[in-house]
């Protein structure tokens, strides 16, 4: 069975909780990590946590097939109230952790290669510094299918839009799912279908790419 490993999946109603039970139900082991509430707590902030988690995975498991990156650091700030070091550890967690983790699951990789999926955010006003980590989250991934893609491994990102995971209020809700062509606001299960298709031998040739895939969100731009 292919191994996959979902990072920030220490919430039940998260993004990366509701890969899971869709990916077992393609025939996957999936693992997943978090600071806890996960099958491996992880401290992506350290520098040498990333490193350490592929290698703890692949010791109990086996070769990764599939990484999934759906971790984040999200402090909400401006311009004017940005800290540097508020934006030296949005940077550490959301793009330099990510760095870190996509090199490893490189070099582990089989000779079949493998899969990246990563999450990134248009949210940018009222958000830097989560916002400027997730833009460099964006090139990195897209650089790794360049780069890795000699080695058979795809990488994607994929912007899932404003996905109701309990993190809004009942007028953020109203507000959001009005501007939805279908009616409602995103969830867990439709992204997990998204990452399902991706990470399979049939969706492996898109790669390099960020993805809308959010129900028609982003049109209205």
């Amino acid at each position: 069975m292919p191994l996959a490993l979902i990072t920030g999946a220490a919430r039940d109603n998260s993004i990366a909780a509701g890969i899971v039970p869709r990916l077992r139900a393609d025939g996957w082991t999936t693992v997943t990590s978090d600071l806890e509430n996960a099958d491996y707590p992880c401290d992506l902030s350290r520098r040498t946590g990333p490193e350490e988690l592929i290698g703890a995975v692949t010791a109990d498991h086996g070769t990764i097939d599939a990484l999934i990156l759906s971790h984040a650091l999200d402090v909400e700030s401006g311009i004017l109230d940005t800290t540097a070091e508020s934006f030296d550890a949005h940077i550490a967690v959301n793009a330099r952790a990510s760095l870190l983790l996509i090199a490893a699951f490189a070099r582990q990789a089989s000779a079949d290669g493998g899969a990246i999926v990563a999450f990134t955010s248009d949210h940018t006003t009222g958000n830097l510094p989560y916002s400027a980590s997730k833009g460099a989250l964006d090139r990195i991934v897209i650089s790794a299918a360049r780069e890795l893609g000699p080695k058979g491994i795809s990488a994607n990102v994929v912007n899932p839009g404003p996905v109701d995971t309990g993190w809004m209020d009942d007028e953020l809700r109203s507000t959001l799912t009005s501007h939805q062509p279908l009616g409602r606001l995103g969830t867990p299960t439709d992204i997990a279908e998204v990452v399902a298709f991706l990470i399979s031998p049939a969706g492996r040739w898109i790669s390099g790419q960020l993805l809308g895939a959010d129900g028609g969100f982003s049109a209205r731009y």
